[in-house]
């Protein structure tokens, strides 16, 4: 079979990509040792300061993105991406521990199919909270998914370059202080059309439970 020229938008996302981390924590100053200091932190409740706020410890569910290649079965991975390895292929991050994406993409006959499975650990539930509200807020048009984490939106866009069709599916799910974030597209190199958006939709959530389940499981 000769080989096929992809478009432009599709070509550029085979390149390798790097996944930048954000900025880490800022680093404390030294403990106060004034005499003021030493009175609000005294173990005897009569001298503590009442206007002092209470200390609350941080709770995170979760310290540590699974590792993204393993997060979905191969049978899974061969039905999304037709023709795909179900390896994967993990993308360098700067700080693994906490951001981790993995991508799957195949060209098989004149159907392209291309999947990134992505895991972020932050700092408490909040920061996540903050972060998923601000990425939904950052794609219109779609539409929450009940029952999935605590938190999941769902979009699909369809896009045309060179007459060529390309509809790529979004879901974003937060669970505690991790997020999760799915990305799958596809495009028939034949026909010009893109797959339906239905078929998109339920391919990404799809992933996206598989993936939450992994990220459960550690």
């Amino acid at each position: 079979m000769r080989s096929l020229p992809l478009p432009l938008a599709l070509t550029a996302r085979l390149a390798p990509v790097a996944v930048l981390a954000t900025a880490g924590w800022a680093l404390s100053s030294g403990p106060d040792t004034s005499p003021a200091a030493q009175e609000r932190t005294s173990p005897d409740p009569a001298h503590r300061s009442a206007s002092a706020p209470a200390t609350q410890a941080v709770t995170r569910t979760y310290t540590a993105a699974p590792a993204p290649c393993e997060s979905l079965a191969g049978k899974s991975v061969g039905s999304l991406v037709p023709g795909a390895k179900a390896a994967g292929k993990e993308i360098p991050s700067t700080d693994s521990k906490v951001r981790r994406t993995c991508s799957w993409n195949a060209l098989k006959g004149y159907d392209y199919r291309w999947l990134d499975v992505s895991f972020e650990v932050m700092a408490s539930d909040e920061a996540a909270r903050k972060s998923y509200e601000e990425r939904v807020a950052d794609r219109s048009g779609g539409g929450e998914v009940p029952g999935l984490g605590d938190a999941a939106y769902s979009v699909v866009n369809l896009t045309t370059e060179d007459k060529q069709q390309t509809r790529e599916g979004t879901v974003l799910v937060r669970a505690s202080n991790a997020l999760v974030m799915i990305t799958y597209n596809g495009s028939d190199f034949e026909s010009k059309k893109a797959p339906g958006t239905d078929e998109i939709n339920k391919g990404a959530i799809k992933a996206a439970k598989e993936a939450l389940a992994a990220l459960a499981d550690g």
